[in-house]
């Protein structure tokens, strides 16, 4: 199979187990029926931003069940996700979000702070999403993501008019100690090529042909054990 598509294949995987866990962490654990939901209603909040086919989002991020979350709504909404280094300084921000003509920043609520001394020289972002934690709320000038993820859109899975593409890209950007970040583009249907299409070379396991095939083996036992 050519055209793998992220959304596609979690959107799958969901619906064959929704009840079996996603993501954990610590003792937090997100359903694939709760990720799917989630990310559902976060795709229909950028879409309705007013951003358009490939609008880039930058996830300002700790590691966390958001952070997949925010990658798997921009993957359903023909979006482009970007990571960023919580370590960046505020230059090093500005720099990354104006290279990549991010529209979308979904941040933790620690980082307000930072973020505030550099949102006027931002004006492309046209939506800040704060995930609020202990001590720190989301500021009133970004929407709270636990609001937004709590909502139901009306139709599920969220597509926007534009489509999805196997075309649709990943940006990585690494920041090294010689000057600012550089974003690779990744195609999304080269990059799960790239990480072997649901297969295992080194225990022997094929790419995957279909995502009927993928869920088989998911749920298989051959795969149960091989994992």
């Amino acid at each position: 199979m050519t055209g793998w598509l992220f959304a596609d294949v979690w959107e799958a995987i969901a619906g064959a187990q929704p009840d079996r866990p996603a993501l954990i962490q610590g003792e937090r654990v997100v359903t694939w029926g709760a990720f799917d939901a989630r990310a559902d209603a976060l795709a229909a909040r950028l879409v309705a931003a007013g951003v358009g086919s490939d609008a880039k989002v930058a996830a300002y991020l700790y590691n966390g069940p958001e952070y997949l979350e925010v990658y798997y709504a921009a993957f359903k909404a023909g979006l482009d996700p970007i990571n960023t280094n919580y370590r960046y300084g505020g230059e090093e921000l500005v720099y990354l979000f104006d290279n990549a003509d991010a529209e979308v920043v979904v941040f933790h609520a620690g980082f307000t702070e930072t973020l505030e001394a550099i949102r006027p020289r931002l004006p492309k972002v046209k939506l800040w999403i704060a995930v609020a934690e202990p001590g720190h709320p989301a500021p009133a000038w970004a929407e709270d993501y636990e609001t937004i993820v709590a909502k139901t859109p009306a139709q599920r899975p969220v597509r926007a008019s534009w489509g999805r593409s196997p075309d649709d890209l990943v940006l990585l950007y690494t920041g090294g100690t010689t000057g600012m970040p550089k974003g690779v583009m990744w195609r999304q249907d080269d990059l799960f090529q790239v990480l072997g299409a649901g297969g295992n070379a080194a225990l022997g396991i094929a790419p995957a042909t279909s995502i009927p095939e993928l869920i088989a083996r998911i749920q298989g036992p051959e795969h149960l054990r091989a994992t």
